[in-house]
């Protein structure tokens, strides 16, 4: 049976939401959750008829969100570098953390260690659209500054992973810029064009709309203006959350209507919140890695888990490394 790690340190709201999301998938999915993390908080929150499916690795220590991520290269009884030890040991097939992402990305490249031939990992996260297949942007934060080589590599995984693991046919690819036309962007956008426009699943420059709209599947971008977005795009559901509810409860006809509409606010919801999307994969290292949003709740951390399960399943990684194994001279 498939191991999977999970990271429940670090996370801002505590270990118990995390914990609860764990304990929630491995009622609907058949795997073994390798929590690590203070084992007395733990293990009072773990169902008796679930514990023999639940494996505790006790750890105290973690990495905590103002702290460096370099510093978790020294931290070895720290929650996330026993979690990526065991994953680089294949006590586990995959890894699952809220906590710091950077320390994880680190980690991750360190000692798991990127596909030959990927020049660098990327973050790769779930929006929201119109269509009934969600779009996915990378990188959305691994990467600050980038090289056009790095957003050509970020594309042909986005690819593969929207082909292989969301199961689209033929997914288009899409440069974030701000303009459509083939000449708008900074230098990295348009020496990233030049040399994207020679694949067959490069459909131009997009605009942030139509990260939203279902134009494109994967979007490209460096991992600054990709985080950006992500954080942006959060802050505008939850502002619409919290217009709808204050809106409705102004008023009697507004609350009438809005029982008529139960359906309708329940599935705009479910679209809108990323804790429907769990995690972020962390494309281009070796194995599975999924990074959770800090605030993760417990539905977050369940659809996270499978992710990681669905990325395993698929054989992500493998086929990610046969890909770039035969990759052919980047055209400019």
């Amino acid at each position: 049976m498939l191991k999977i790690a999970i990271d429940v340190m670090g996370a801002d709201n505590g270990i118990a939401p995390i914990v609860q999301g764990v304990v929630r998938a491995l009622k609907n999915r058949d795997f073994i959750a390798v929590i690590i993390g203070d084992e007395a908080q733990i293990t009072p929150l773990i169902p008796t008829h679930l514990r023999q499916k639940v494996e505790i690795v006790h750890c105290a220590d973690y990495i905590r969100m103002e702290e460096s991520a370099a510093s978790a290269t020294k931290r070895t009884q720290s929650s996330i570098f026993k979690a990526i030890e065991l994953l680089q040991n294949d006590a586990v097939s995959a890894v699952v953390s809220p906590g710091h992402s950077g320390a994880s990305m680190s980690l991750a490249t360190l000692k798991i260690g990127r596909i030959k031939g990927v020049l660098r990992p990327a973050i790769c996260t779930t929006m929201p659209t119109t269509s009934d297949k969600p779009s996915m942007i990378l990188d959305a934060g691994a990467n600050t500054d980038c090289k056009p080589e790095y957003l050509v590599d970020f594309a042909i995984m986005g690819y593969e992973y929207a082909k292989h693991v969301v199961g689209l046919e033929n997914p288009r690819v899409g440069l974030l810029s701000n303009g459509e036309e083939d000449n708008k962007g900074n230098e990295l956008t348009k020496a990233s064009f030049k040399m994207l426009k020679h694949f067959d699943f490069f459909k131009g420059n997009v605009e942030g709309r139509d990260i939203f709209n279902g134009s494109v599947d994967v979007i490209v971008c460096d991992g600054f203006s990709g985080n950006l977005v992500l954080k942006a795009s959060e802050g505008v559901a939850s502002a619409i959350n919290s217009v709808l509810k204050k809106e409705i409860k102004s008023c009697l006809c507004s609350m009438f209507g809005a029982l008529f509409l139960r359906g309708v606010f329940r599935k705009l919801k479910q679209k809108m919140d990323h804790s429907e999307y769990g995690g972020a994969p962390l494309l281009g290292v070796q194995k599975v890695v999924i990074i959770s949003h800090g605030s993760s709740n417990a539905r977050a951390i369940e659809c996270a888990i499978y992710q990681a399960l669905l990325a395993i399943e698929s054989d992500i990684c493998a086929k990610l490394a046969h890909t770039f194994a035969n990759k052919a001279p980047i055209q400019e």
